[in-house]
């Protein structure tokens, strides 16, 4: 802390003061989604670890059995929202101007171009960031982090705070398994270090491998909660 003029105190006193808020607002957006009748999932990563194409996948398999509608988060431009659209579905798409995070006012203010539809199941494609996105609380039901097999196999422990938070982490480009050293097994493990009870998932989205058991978690999450 700087003797003179507490400069750091007040940098944590203005944190806490954020997060204080967009918690209050968080909870105003559970609120919502329970009367809209809409579950909520947040998916976690970092740039490029496949969350869109994983996305694809699941509205491929599950939209004409679950009405779902998806939240994009981008710092700059549509196109992963236009990706999504061009599959069929309601994409609210917010576009933060560089910020490296949604928070709970952004969802609040997607989540009314999506009432229309009434929704089941919303996902939310947080910012491509493992540091930033787990502080805040959206308002989600379920939060779910991806590591890509070439990012490597030490981001559960780079990344404590991001895999604490979730409720299922899903390892994601499994085709490339053969050109790396990544054990997912070891990774797992790594993982539930943080949260013994967390769900895994293995999955390539190239050649299927796990993307049954993925679909059927996500049917149970809606069906059951």
């Amino acid at each position: 802390m700087c003797e003179d003029c507490g400069c750091q105190t007040k940098h944590l006193e203005i944190e806490r003061a954020i997060l204080s808020t967009n918690e209050a607002l968080a909870q105003k957006n559970r609120q919502h989604f329970r009367r809209l009748g809409a579950k909520v999932i947040n998916l976690i990563s970092a740039p490029g670890s496949g969350k869109t194409s994983l996305l694809e996948a699941t509205v491929e398999a599950l939209a004409q059995e679950i009405p779902l509608a998806i939240i994009e988060g981008d710092p700059e431009t549509e196109k992963d929202a236009e990706r999504l659209r061009r599959k069929g579905v309601p994409v609210a798409a917010v576009t933060t101007g560089g910020a490296c995070h949604l928070d709970a006012r952004m969802i609040h203010r997607a989540c009314h171009q999506l009432e229309p539809h009434r929704p089941r199941l919303i996902f939310i494609e947080n910012v491509g960031n493992l540091v930033c996105p787990a502080a805040f609380d959206l308002g989600e039901d379920l939060r779910v982090i991806l590591v890509s097999v070439p990012e490597g196999p030490d981001k559960p422990e780079k990344y404590p705070a991001a895999f604490l938070k979730a409720q299922a982490f899903c390892i994601t480009k499994a085709d490339l398994l053969p050109y790396f050293d990544f054990d997912p097994q070891e990774v797992i493990d790594s993982a539930r270090k943080i949260k013994p009870d967390l769900k895994a998932f293995i999955l390539s989205v190239k050649n299927g491998q796990g993307l049954s058991d993925w679909f059927t978690f996500i049917r149970e999450f809606v069906i059951r909660g």
